[in-house]
């Protein structure tokens, strides 16, 4: 019989194995095990979240009194028009400090709602590529208002390129230039400029392992399918380049050994590493971008982590300020020159949780397209070795085209991070006695992000008044915003990538 040829016996063996690797993978990207359970909280319910939609809308949540006390000083934030620095300068100004004390440097103008009004549009806003050590020590030496030029001065270190889909060193220059030669460009001419306190943003991705899926088809979980991320990686060498998950992980450990080696007593330094992933304002990736969307594709509504509100992260700063400063005449003490993580003060929750927040409070319709992951992981590298024959083939380029958008996000580093993180901040809670920063949280996940979408739905509104439409406006009439992640695509786009009025003009 012709289907007993050993011919067609080996093809139907390869597509039986090759049918049981795709459902074993899929299997194992899907499993939540038994650690990222127990640790996770319940799973958040369409109408208590309406309950606590209204309740805000009533009455938002005021965490002024819970900030550190006020310190007389002036203030420097990189990144101060994005996320966790736009938070950084919101709390500054709500303790007190005046507009004319603090100062922005950022690559492009602010998209933010909450600081293109009041206060916040007063504090001084300096165009810098941080890549740029002239720009940056410019910036710096730039005088400040007689009130202020006398007062010691704090340097907040936010800006930073994410691109977390990347792996190959061919595309490490990007996150090599902007977050650590851009983070020694701004230690250089803080330290110059006489700062006596640096705090830095770093993350708490550092201390991902890879996911590895290679494992016998009776395993349960893929290995490093579950982590728990904290600072103990701090205290051994780094890694080889393959030990992160990808360049920026690899980029930002880097960036925090810098930061955290320049500490000094007369120049005291450290870092705080946000949870995963950092939410907080509809600029951002996390909720922001499944905001944007009419339909969500993912292969991760089980996915358990531990998120953090950027305003959380900020007040984490100021913790590590106000301890760097209090005991600035001690010697060797153990919250200087170390990193502390941080999340949100509540168990993890699932990216399904996101989606219910989304389609229960969205002025807009949202659906979540839940995809089978296996598929998506094959064709991640596929993308993967595209981007490698480019570069690998340089004459190709001319023929064919860069991957970009979406697609380029989907590449073999992402299912590391697209798995079970649980972060753990108990040194950064710990009294300061006890080494700790005495950091708490102001916001919990669930209201941090119903206040996010809150806040979308207003600006959506007023976006859709200003076109003179109603609230219900066709979909594609929707204000759009500038992601981390866009932001990469815009810089990586642009042939003069220093001309930092070239990039505000692209991202209009």
């Amino acid at each position: 019989m012709a289907w007993k040829s050993p011919a067609l016996l080996l093809v139907a063996g390869l597509l039986g194995l090759a049918v049981a690797c795709l459902l074993h993978i899929n299997r194992l990207l899907r499993h939540v095990p038994a650690q990222a359970r127990e640790l996770s909280g319940t799973r958040w319910r369409a109408d208590e979240l309406r309950a606590l939609y209204h309740a805000l809308a009533k009455k938002p949540i005021d965490y002024t009194e819970k900030l550190p006390p006020k310190l007389d000083r002036r203030y420097i934030v990189t990144g101060g028009n994005g996320l966790v620095g736009g938070f950084i300068v919101l709390q500054l100004l709500a303790r007190g400090t005046p507009p004319s004390h603090i100062r922005i440097l950022d690559l492009r103008k602010t998209e933010r709602g909450d600081m293109i009004n009041g206060p916040a549009a007063q504090v001084d806003f300096i165009p810098v590529d941080i890549r740029s050590a002239g720009a940056v020590s410019l910036a710096f030496s730039k005088s400040w208002p007689a009130s202020a030029s006398h007062l010691p001065l704090t340097v907040f270190h936010t800006a930073a390129i994410i691109i977390p889909s990347e792996r190959h060193k061919h595309t490490y220059t990007l996150p090599e230039s902007v977050n650590v030669q851009g983070t020694r460009n701004v230690l250089a001419a803080s330290h110059a400029a006489g700062a006596s306190v640096f705090s830095a943003t770093s993350s708490a991705a550092i201390s991902i392992v890879p996911v590895d899926l290679r494992v016998p088809f009776w395993a349960e979980s893929a290995k490093n399918a579950c982590q728990v991320l904290d600072e103990r990686d701090f205290d051994a060498p780094l890694r080889s380049d393959d030990g992160y998950y990808s360049n920026y992980a690899r980029s930002k450990a880097i960036a925090e050994r810098v930061v955290c080696g320049a500490n000094q007593d007369d120049f005291r330094t450290g870092c705080i590493r946000p949870g995963i992933g950092v939410y907080g304002n509809p600029t951002d990736n996390t909720v922001g971008g499944p905001l944007s969307q009419n339909v969500q594709p993912t292969m991760i509504p089980h996915v358990v982590q531990n998120f953090v509100h950027a305003a959380n992260v900020a007040v984490a700063h100021l913790h590590q300020e106000s301890v760097l400063l209090s005991q600035a005449h001690v010697k060797d003490i153990p919250q200087a020159g170390r990193p502390f993580a941080v999340t949100d003060p509540n168990p993890a929750i699932a990216y399904v949780d996101i989606y219910t927040a989304i389609s229960a409070l969205s002025i807009y319709p949202f659906r979540a397209q839940i995809l089978p992951p296996a598929p998506l992981f094959i064709f991640s590298h596929l993308v993967e070795w595209y981007t490698l024959l480019r570069h690998h083939v340089p004459s190709l380029q001319k023929t064919l085209p860069p991957v970009a958008g979406v697609v380029s996000y989907l590449q073999p580093a992402i299912f590391s991070i697209c798995t079970h993180l649980l972060v753990s901040d108990v040194a950064a809670r710990k009294p300061v006695a006890k080494g700790g920063l005495g950091y708490e949280g102001v916001l919990t996940t669930e209201q941090g992000i119903v206040s996010e979408i809150l806040e979308w739905n207003r600006e959506q509104r007023a976006h859709a008044a200003s076109l003179g439409v109603n609230g219900s406006a066709k979909v594609e009439l929707k204000k759009a915003y500038t992601t981390s992640n866009s932001l990469a695509d815009h810089i990586r786009a642009l042939a003069d990538v220093g001309n930092v009025s070239d990039v505000n003009g692209k991202l209009k």
